[in-house]
């Protein structure tokens, strides 16, 4: 016998199967039962487990589980190691909020050892919700052994990354322009500013700075930041580019001279309203002095600023080709500063802070600020237009708090000595898709910067690096080496946090004196790329097996914000520890959003709780629905609608065909896995779906090499919605229900057992619990999930047989979908379909199929199928319009002269014909075509794909009544018999009638003769005879015999006769 599925509620089987799993040691035998087979090898991108699980890590961990379970069962050996990002600023930011303080001052009046264990503790805060969550969804990962970025190994090998780097003479301390996060008080590397950029609307300002010793002579420079004019330096232009001398001759500054570029001279000041006094270039204005535009910032003696510089960087693409310069904040104005040796004008402090001046104690990005000072730089008649604009503006990544590009100094990486490599090794990565690697992160690669890795915190891996007064510097790359130098007695078991490490002094190999660490932490970016390595503790442990076991990985998965995160961050540390890809196939999912395509949001209310779905519908079907709806690096609109459809559409579907399956297997005794039929031996609607299955088998397999999650469940949802359910199950039923177990209906059993068991293995990636459920049902075998994917068997799969009965099937749903359109029920016969007559000699046999189908009295095959039909052909205005443009005139009229049956024939086989317009060949695609189609009188069409059906629609009498079934007819003539006889007899017994009155007399012999004697009325479609008459004979002579006391003895005869 075999087991039903469980009815119990989804929620409820599902975590029992979950336990079920652990308590086994599912993970465990997968890996075991697969040892000495080739691995796979897979990556965990680590999570910070301080935060809540959202439904986007039920889609990524939905994409990577299904990944993994495939290849396990394509017999690899699939380790997966969970893990967890425990540092960084996010982690802070959270203890920071618990404690109720804020900024770098009040974390060190609390305590660095007492913040940091803080930190330690709140790391794992929502650890249990992240377990619950990927058990109940099914993702099998070993959380009980995960590695963890606090640990120590984990740190060791960092430190030991860090060291391989500083030997190989890349890692440097820079004082560089710094993109930095006054909330978080710590620098940005590259990548983790190209996370954080958002369109904001700025005051931009275009302003006046006055030429020295000239009266009424202004350099023009525009700038999308006011806040920096108070530490403005220099101005710049462009050597080489051509520059005007402008009076304007009209308006508030008529008579004013503005220097600016010669191309935007219009734009700015307007066209026709200024005259050129004098052309020059822009190295012909270099050292020309101006006045300081904002008082408040001093030079130092000595110190010579306010003029005009040359730098190559300045463009005419906007503004007004003079750019307003402060080397304390941007980058090219950094250089600038170097090669003319300026001073660096720093009037704000490292938490956004004026630090003098009116706005003292103001953050700089303040609200309002910008237009406090327009309103001053107004006042002083040192604007000459402002505008409003949307610029796009680098915002921090963790906090959201607007960037401040300051010259600070750092520890880097010198990454752009490696970029040839780093471009070499991402060249042989497979992206899916393949934009993200070519265009994203190739485009990235070509550019790379040096990796600025320190940062000015407290919670994170401290930078290895000791450094002496003298300059002299040492960086520890083990604990080994750490205690070796340390001038204190420590031991192996020291806690490689700040400030514990703080604490560790060494001795100066060239001075002697004593050495300190460097107090910053490294990039929490650094701890998730070393991963490969530090999760298994190399090189100190796994060094002899990483090549081979543990590196690169086969796979990994996360979203597309990581691809200047941790796919960096990965790819930057193992192009130099190992000089090739950490990985070998990337699978980038995009973003998750509500149902109108707007991002989800706390704020607004649109988020989705994976728990939630998960009790309402269970992890098989989220997890469907979030793979079937869109590509996995396409962006995904969730909405509850379509997992509701998921649920009935395709589960309901599935579950329904198994139990369909059982309840007559098990009515009928038997062990379908022992029926052994010979799929020759089969009849052709077995050999058909097996066929089909074998295809399924071959395009799944297909598609998940590729990393085709979409694909790979349409096909499966199409086998088993169309092939399985609506076609084969429906067609084969009454060979379920034959009495006897023939060899017709062994044929059918072992069919549809051997697709459902291979159904259930080709769903277990996707659908983890239904399929375990039901292959251990059927087959009694521990899990479907060590079993072995289902291989195609090639000769197995018919063309012959396909083609012949997805005709059928067409010409059926055709024929149907006329039906439906011309509002004729099916039950209603009709006389013939028309096909086409080439058809004859491939299903001429498979007639009574389509007869069934459509509830026809015969199939004809018409060779000419034009007597049946007409065809129109004309522009599709809407589409050819504006590809053809002028040639759409030519189009219709070479539209109504093209023969329209191969004008559509062509279409619909190639996509395209091609067409002479006005003398020129023009392509024309089938959407820019309106076919219509029409009928003759008394016939209806339906095309699809080329293939035609014409129905007759021709109803006659004969047809007419065939549609009301005779059970129907049998039945309403019973219950109409019935009815009048309860009631005579009540009649007879209540009423005493007498037989003796000719009129009863009459009626009751009537009725004996009609419905005794064979007696048939026609009236219609409807034939009476038997009781029905005798029923309807006795109410009508009820109705038309007069109710007289007597007859007159001469009229009885009379009355018998005519009877």
């Amino acid at each position: 016998m075999i087991r039903n599925l469980s009815e119990k509620p989804i929620a409820e089987v599902q975590i029992a199967q979950a336990e079920a799993w652990k308590k086994g040691d599912l993970l465990g035998k997968c890996v075991s039962t697969r040892e000495g087979q080739p691995s796979f090898i897979f990556y965990e991108g680590p999570p910070t487990a301080n935060g809540k699980p959202g439904i986007h890590h039920m889609m990524a961990r939905t994409l990577k589980d299904s990944v993994n379970r495939y290849w396990t069962m394509k017999s690899y050996k699939v380790n997966r190691k969970a893990g967890w990002d425990t540092h960084g600023l996010p982690v802070e930011i959270e203890v920071e909020k618990q404690l109720g303080i804020e900024g770098k001052q009040q974390i060190e009046e609390y305590g660095i050892a007492a913040f940091n264990e803080k930190c330690k503790s709140s790391v794992f805060k929502y650890k249990g919700l992240w377990e619950q969550m990927s058990e109940r969804m099914g993702y099998l990962c070993d959380l009980d052994d995960p590695y963890i970025t606090l640990d120590n190994n984990y740190i060791e090998t960092c430190w030991w990354i860090i060291n391989e780097f500083f030997k190989a003479g890349l890692i440097y301390e820079g004082h560089k322009i710094l993109p930095y996060c006054p909330r978080c008080e710590t620098g940005l590397a590259s990548h983790e500013v190209a996370q954080g950029y958002k369109d904001v609307k700025v005051n931009t300002i275009t302003a006046k700075f006055k030429k020295k010793g000239a009266d009424r002579e202004y350099f023009l420079a525009w700038t999308t930041t006011a806040w920096t004019l108070l530490s403005n330096t220099v101005l710049t232009v462009g050597p080489d580019v051509d520059y005007v001398k402008a009076r304007m001759l009209e308006g508030d500054d008529e008579g004013n001279i503005f220097y600016l570029a010669k191309v935007l001279a219009d734009r700015v000041l307007g066209e026709g309203k200024y005259e050129v006094l004098e052309e020059m270039k822009g190295s012909d204005m270099e050292y020309m002095e101006y006045e300081q535009l904002m008082p408040w910032v001093e030079v130092g003696e000595g110190e010579k600023a306010f003029f005009v510089t040359c730098m190559d960087y300045v463009t005419v693409e906007d503004g007004t080709g003079i750019v307003h310069s402060a080397p304390a904040f941007g980058e090219d104005d950094y250089q600038c500063g170097r090669k003319y040796g300026l001073p660096v004008l720093q009037p704000v402090d490292e938490n956004g802070k004026f630090t003098f001046g009116p706005w003292k104690g103001h953050f700089i990005m303040e609200d309002g600020l910008d237009v406090e000072i327009i309103k001053w730089l107004a006042g002083e008649g040192k604007i000459f237009a402002k505008e409003k604009i949307e610029h796009n503006y680098p915002h921090c990544w963790r906090c959201g708090t607007p960037l401040v590009y300051y010259a600070k100094p750092s520890w880097y990486i010198e990454m752009s000595a490696l970029k040839e490599e780093l471009v070499e090794n991402n060249n042989k990565v497979n992206w899916y898709p393949d934009f993200v690697g070519e265009k994203r992160f190739g485009n990235w690669l070509e550019e790379v910067k040096d990796w600025a890795i320190s940062r000015n915190r407290y919670w994170g891996t401290p930078i290895p690096v000791w450094k002496c007064e003298c300059g002299h510097l040492e960086c520890v790359g083990s604990r080994e080496e750490l205690v070796s130098k340390a001038n204190e007695d420590i031991d192996h078991d020291i806690e490689l946090h700040r400030p514990y490490v703080d604490d560790v002094t060494m001795k100066c190999p060239v001075c002697g004196k004593t050495m300190h660490r460097i107090p910053e932490v490294m990039d929490c970016w650094f701890d998730s790329g070393a991963m490969p390595f530090a999760q298994w503790h190399y090189p100190f442990e796994n060094a002899d097996r990483f090549d081979e076991e543990l590196f690169p990985a086969d796979f990994i998965c996360e979203g597309i914000d990581q691809t200047r995160g941790w796919f960096y961050s990965l790819m930057a540390i193992s192009t130099f520890i190992k000089g090739k890809a950490p990985y070998k196939n990337v699978l980038v999912n995009d973003l998750i959003l509500d149902k109108e395509g707007k991002k989800m949001s706390k704020h607004v209310g649109n988020t989705v709780d994976p728990f939630e779905m998960l009790d309402k519908y269970g992890a098989d079907a989220t997890r469907w629905y979030l793979m079937h709806t869109s590509p996995a690096w396409s962006p995904t609109k969730f909405d509850e609608e379509g997992l509701i459809e998921i649920v009935s559409k395709f589960f309901g579907t599935m579950k329904n065909v198994y139990n369909f399956f059982v309840l007559y297997s098990n009515q009928d005794n038997i062990d379908p896995a022992k029926l052994d039929v010979p799929v020759a031996e089969r009849p052709e609607l077995d050999r058909w779906i097996i066929s089909k299955y074998n295809k399924l088998v071959r395009g799944l397999r297909d598609a998940m090499d590729k990393y085709d999650h979409m694909r790979s469940t349409h096909l499966v949802q199409d086998f088993v919605n169309e092939d399985l359910s609506n076609w084969y199950i429906r067609r084969a039923r009454r060979r379920f229900w034959a009495e006897d177990l023939t060899d017709d209906k062994k044929s059918v059993y072992a069919t549809t057992y051997e697709v459902l068991t291979g159904l259930s293995k080709l769903i277990a990636p996707f659908a983890p619990f239904l399929s375990d459920e039901m292959y251990v049902n059927l087959t009694g075998a521990e899990s479907v999930h060590l079993a072995y994917m289902p291989e195609a068997e090639e000769s197995l799969i018919d063309e012959n047989v396909e083609k012949r009965m997805d005709l059928v099937r067409t010409l059926a749903a055709l024929g149907r979908g006329t039906r439906e359109k011309e509002k004729i029920k099916v039950r209603q016969p009709l006389a013939e379909v028309i096909v086409d007559g080439s058809y004859e000699s491939v299903i001429g046999d498979l007639t009574p199929l389509i007869m069934e189908e459509l509830n026809i009295k015969k199939v004809v095959f018409e060779n000419d199928l034009d007597e049946y039909m007409n065809y129109t052909l004309k522009p599709n205005f809407k589409v050819a319009g504006p590809v053809l443009g002028k040639n759409i005139k030519a189009f219709g009229g070479a539209m109504a002269k093209a023969d329209p049956k191969e004008t559509v024939a062509k279409l619909e086989s190639e996509g395209k014909i091609t067409m002479k317009l006005n003398g020129e060949a023009v392509d024309i695609t089938y959407d820019m075509v309106d076919v219509k189609i029409t009928a003759k009188e008394g016939f209806a069409v339906a095309m699809e794909n080329n293939v035609f059906t014409i129905l007759d629609t021709m109803i006659t009498p004969e047809l007419e009544s065939e549609a009301i079934p005779k059970p129907v007819l049998g039945g309403m003539a019973i219950l109409l018999y019935g009815v009048i006889a309860s009631n005579g007899l009540k009649v007879l017994i209540e009423k005493q009638v007498d037989f003796h009155q000719v009129r009863n007399l009459i009626i009751a012999s009537s009725m004996l003769v009609l419905g005794l004697g064979g007696a048939v009325l026609k009236l219609g479609p409807v034939t009476l005879s038997g009781t029905a008459l005798c029923a309807l004979a006795g109410v009508l002579l009820n109705l038309i015999l007069p109710h007289e006391e007597k007859f007159q003895d001469q009229k009885v005869e009379e009355l018998l006769g005519e009877a």
